[in-house]
């Protein structure tokens, strides 16, 4: 067993038995505990997090088991040394074989003596180590002679640190077992110092830590395992909400006419701004939906969430807007309808949305909103924002209603929906001054096409956390 670090400090009694017992209990109570969990835990579960979690309680049983043993042998005194290695192989007692998962076979002790050559080992150190237990411990230039050729260096250097340079050992290399194949050995050791402060001795405690680190890797494959199982399936789930988004939001990359055909047309674009850093997609959208030859519906919004939730949100919502405007319902009514459909899914959500009836024979506009920013409207080489009429997020206060509000317009005007987020760094009414600001780069009759890529090449590149839209539409005749 372990010596004294020095000849003029001895070495600590071990504690008493009742501070020990007391810790001992609370270790098996907690053992018993942590088993009767693992019990329940499936263990060829087919889900990596389930074999992660099986993993990982098997490693803290392990270490446990380590601990409890470790407390017993504290609360014993040492057991008396091994005989003399000079006995006869009839005069040495073989040590008892503990049973295979006692920590007893798995921690051993060693003390060398650099005065008088003799080295001791403990019986469970020849069972650790793989040695015939009738034959002599092996001295400190011997014991490299059982370890794996890569890991001689590094027993060599612990081995000399310790005696040279009196630096504790605290490591591991692996020997081979004739019979049980390669394991993991920890030393821990120090040397003992003569009354002049010389190495006189060194001793070690080496424990078997094999099946240790086999729970570790375990731990540490089905980790892995478990994030690559995650990542695959949020590349899915991300490039799922992808294609449902260009499904139902596909990209104008040319101004839209609107009607098609006729003397009074509307030209219409619009964009998605993406975040600046890798991001789920957003429940931002646009529409312009041709619903006569009279009549054009406008609309911005965005959905709360992310992935495919908030895309097929998106898609519902969608779909909702374009057969309620299809069947003639105002802007007002049509977002009292979503108000209450969202309200009657099965995972309630908020959303804000500004709806757009215009008349392209009377050049008006009749417009509500629901929690979100007004329209601008452009005119010349100034802008401003359309007086917003009353309206809750939908979703925020089912039943209260969305006013309406009208706007005459002129030919060469242009009005400008968004979401929030477009202006990076900026909301309200701040975003609002910035986007105003663009007033004289869209004037002289540029197509709705240019004017949004005006927006884009002026806020597109700033640092952006999420998804943004931005439909122009301009009264080309």
């Amino acid at each position: 067993m372990p010596s004294p670090l020095s000849a003029d400090r001895p070495a600590a009694r071990p504690p008493g038995g009742a501070p020990v017992d007391a810790l001992i209990s609370q270790t098996r109570r907690l053992k018993g505990e942590v088993d009767a969990v693992r019990r329940d835990t499936p263990a060829d579960a087919g889900d990596p997090r389930e074999r992660w979690r099986r993993a990982l309680y098997d490693l803290a049983m392990h270490q446990l088991d380590d601990l409890d043993e470790h407390l017993a042998q504290l609360r014993e005194d040492p057991p008396p040394a091994p005989p003399s290695p000079t006995l006869s192989d009839e005069e040495l007692p073989a040590p008892p074989a503990p049973p295979r998962a006692s920590l007893l076979s798995r921690v051993g002790s060693a003390e060398w003596d650099l005065l008088t050559d003799e080295v001791s080992w403990s019986g469970e150190l020849y069972r650790i180590l793989g040695r015939d237990p009738a034959a002599p411990p092996l001295t400190l230039d011997e014991l490299p002679s059982l370890v794996l050729d890569e890991d001689r260096p590094r027993l060599t250097e612990m081995v000399t640190g310790c005696l040279v340079d009196g630096r504790p050992i605290d490591g591991e290399f692996r020997v081979v077992h004739a019979d049980d194949g390669t394991r993991t050995v920890h030393m821990m050791g120090e040397p003992v110092l003569g009354a002049d402060g010389s190495t006189v001795s060194m001793w070690a405690v080496l424990r078997d830590v094999s099946e240790l680190r086999r729970c570790r890797r375990a731990v540490s494959e089905t980790r892995d395992s478990l994030h690559r199982h995650r990542h695959a399936a949020a590349r899915s789930e991300h490039r799922l909400a992808v294609e449902l988004q260009e499904a139902v939001l596909p990209a104008w990359h040319a101004s839209l006419r609107f009607p098609r055909r006729g003397p009074r047309a509307l030209d219409v674009a619009a964009a998605q701004l993406p975040p600046t850093a890798q991001a789920s997609v957003g429940g931002d959208w646009y529409e312009a939906l041709e619903l006569s030859a009279d009549a054009t519906l406008l609309g911005v919004g965005e959905l709360t969430g992310h992935g495919v939730t908030a895309a097929s949100g998106v898609a519902m919502l969608l779909g909702a807007v374009r057969g309620m405007a299809l069947s003639g319902a105002a802007p007002g009514p049509l977002l009292d309808c979503l108000d209450r459909l969202l309200g009657a899914t099965a995972q309630p959500a908020l959303a804000g949305a500004v709806c757009l009836r215009y008349r392209h024979d009377t050049r008006t506009a009749v417009w509500a909103r629901a929690g979100h920013p007004a329209p601008l409207l452009y005119r010349g080489r100034t802008g401003r924002a359309l007086e917003a009429p009353q309206g809750a997020p939908l979703g925020a206060a089912p039943g209260s209603g969305h006013g309406q509000a009208e706007e005459t317009l002129e030919v060469g005007d242009l009005l400008l929906l968004h979401t929030d987020g477009l202006v990076p760094g900026h909301t309200g009414a701040a975003a609002v001054h910035r986007l105003l600001a663009l007033a004289p780069r869209f004037a002289g009759g540029r197509s709705a096409r240019t004017c949004v890529q005006e927006v884009v090449r002026e806020f597109g590149a700033g640092e952006r956390a999420e998804h943004a839209c931005v439909l122009v539409a301009r009264i080309a005749s």
